[in-house]
């Protein structure tokens, strides 16, 4: 699985307020209406210039602070294609994986990447390529059960079709 973007890059200590600030927190339905929120407040120039597809890259501790699933739903929605980080708050990214928003640990990622470049990152391997200098970075792979969810769609289609063809399913009916 590849996934191919040019890079919106972050520092460390992103949180999630920043990501989706809270004055948006009513906002539980409309995913797209989420998506338009993203680092409203903090980055402005994200949502003029990021792309569907984009990647972030950031360093340390990307989406620490509260354990609100909107951070991840906004990004998901807005269309990012992956999120790369030295190290990720342990409730994003298990809300991002949830999602199926791929999340990627990536030791030493921000001295290696810069603002605008393109990367392509194999999900199976762990291994990214910075396309503007052809260095290659290795991240910590995706568990098979977690590119399970993420290929499925995110873990509520994963266990709809997991169960779909369980026992337990067929014993309740």
């Amino acid at each position: 699985m590849l996934i191919r973007g040019k890079v919106y890059k972050f520092a460390s200590n992103i949180n999630t307020d920043v990501i989706y600030p809270g004055k948006y927190l009513s906002i539980t339905t409309d995913r797209e209406e989420m998506a338009k929120h993203c680092f409203e407040a903090a980055y402005p120039e994200f949502l003029e210039n990021a792309k569907k597809g984009d990647i972030i890259v950031s360093g340390k501790n990307f989406g620490c602070g509260s354990s609100r699933e909107q951070a991840a739903t906004c990004l998901k929605y807005f269309g990012i294609g992956a999120v790369v980080a030295e190290s990720f708050a342990r409730i994003f990214y298990r809300n991002a994986i949830n999602l199926a928003l791929p999340v990627i640990i990536a030791p030493g990622i921000s001295q290696k990447i810069e603002h605008n470049d393109t990367i392509e990152i194999n999900l199976e391997t762990g291994i990214i390529k910075n396309m503007r200098t052809t260095e290659i970075i290795k991240a910590n792979r995706l568990p098979p059960f977690i590119l399970k969810i993420i290929n499925d769609g995110g873990l509520i289609p994963y266990l709809k079709k997991k169960l779909k063809n369980s026992n337990i399913i067929r014993r309740i009916q």
